[in-house]
């Protein structure tokens, strides 16, 4: 059986494969919603893997469990403490998200990137440079360089599998990537902690006062990556800005804390250190606000433009053409409506940044991004 040319405009397409809009293999599988990155030349098949997953990350993620466990019999509360940055953090990431939502399973495999592949590439080549030159080697020189790199692979996957297409997704992805990182690592530092009798302290610092450290390193690179999207340049060597950026900020932290634990007024040091990536925070906060509210503005006004070319009824327009309503719209539907009321937002938030993108609007791609709009619409009424 042959793959169709184009899934159709229709409310029930059903999963299948179908000619790679993006042109990058002869067929693309499509779930029933989105596009995957499974991809075929020849004869096609089902993908193996689900959207959340890849082979990187099952590969590092049977030896990142072996780790995970290995902590958790050396000191279980440390397996519970390294879960509080989940709360304080994913709540700032779904608010950033909230102009152009990603699907769900991109942000779980970026997350799970952060906490297999990264962690495990990290762990082998700082725990090399760390016996050869040192612990304080491996925290200031080796840590920032190799996880950075690791996390901005993340985020790069994402750009491969055409979910990233905008500065502010760039973010997305580095935060998700960068948290995935970070619990793993405070599983680790709080069992060191607990060995050492310095749990509270370290859990006070990590999760407590700097949750946001690895997602404002990496948010660098997203920033780069996302820009490159933006403005349809590939993402090298535009990253390598955003990668320098990413390393500089992480060397200065553990700099600053290794610095800390060999000098006399190494508690001053550290409460420096807080402030100034306090600052750092607030600055990259203000900037992600303004960033945030340049794109929703953008996506209010393409709203009208956007339902007249795709046969919206003007209670939808009155809906998604105001922040506010929209918002309270969506508070007063159930969970399940929820679901549909969020695949309508998504589709058009991603038609109205393809449009807003400079050039032409590629042909293949609109009829992909109008197919999901249809489908969620329809999904929605009925």
């Amino acid at each position: 059986m042959q793959p169709s040319p184009l899934p159709p405009q229709t409310g029930s397409t059903a999963p299948g494969w179908y000619a790679d809009p993006w042109r990058m293999a002869a067929w693309r599988w499509w779930d029933g919603q989105v596009w995957t990155a499974n991809t075929a030349n020849n004869e096609a098949r089902k993908p193996r893997l689900p959207a959340w997953l890849s082979v990187p990350v099952i590969v590092c993620g049977f030896f990142a469990v072996l780790i995970i466990l290995a902590l958790a019999v050396q000191s279980p509360v440390s397996i519970v403490l390294g879960l509080v940055p989940l709360i304080i953090v994913i709540p700032v990431l779904n608010w950033l998200d909230r102009v152009e939502p990603e699907p769900r399973a991109a942000k779980i495999h970026a997350l799970l990137w952060g906490a297999t592949v990264a962690v495990v590439i990290s762990i082998i080549f700082n725990g090399t440079v760390a016996a050869l030159a040192g612990e304080t080697a491996a925290a200031v020189f080796s840590a920032p360089v190799v996880e950075e790199a690791t996390k901005g692979l993340g985020v790069w996957y994402a750009l491969r599998r055409k979910e990233l297409d905008g500065v502010m997704d760039g973010v997305i992805y580095a935060g998700w990537t960068a948290l995935g990182f970070a619990v793993v690592e405070d599983f680790l530092y709080f069992a060191n902690g607990d060995e050492d009798g310095i749990l509270v302290q370290v859990f006070i610092l990590r999760a407590l006062l700097t949750p946001f450290a690895h997602p404002l390193f990496t948010a660098w690179i997203g920033l780069a990556i996302g820009r490159a999207a933006a403005q349809g340049k590939p993402a090298f060597p535009a990253v390598l800005w955003g990668y320098a950026l990413s390393v500089l900020s992480h060397m200065a932290w553990n700099g600053s804390l290794s610095f800390a634990d060999g000098s006399e007024g190494g508690a001053l040091v550290v409460l420096v250190a807080v402030l100034l990536f306090f600052l750092l925070f607030v600055s990259a906060a203000v900037t992600l606000v303004v960033i945030r509210r340049k794109e929703q503005k953008r996506f209010i006004e393409l709203v009208p433009w956007l339902a007249q070319r795709y046969g919206m009824a003007p209670h939808e327009i009155s809906i998604f053409g105001d922040w506010k309503t929209m918002l309270g719209a969506r508070r007063k539907l159930a969970n399940t409506q929820r679901t549909y009321f969020d695949g309508v937002h998504a589709a058009l938030a991603r038609l109205a940044h393809l449009h807003d993108q400079p050039g032409e609007t590629d042909p293949a791609t609109e009829e992909i991004l109008a197919a999901q709009l249809h489908k969620a619409r329809y999904a929605q009424s009925g």
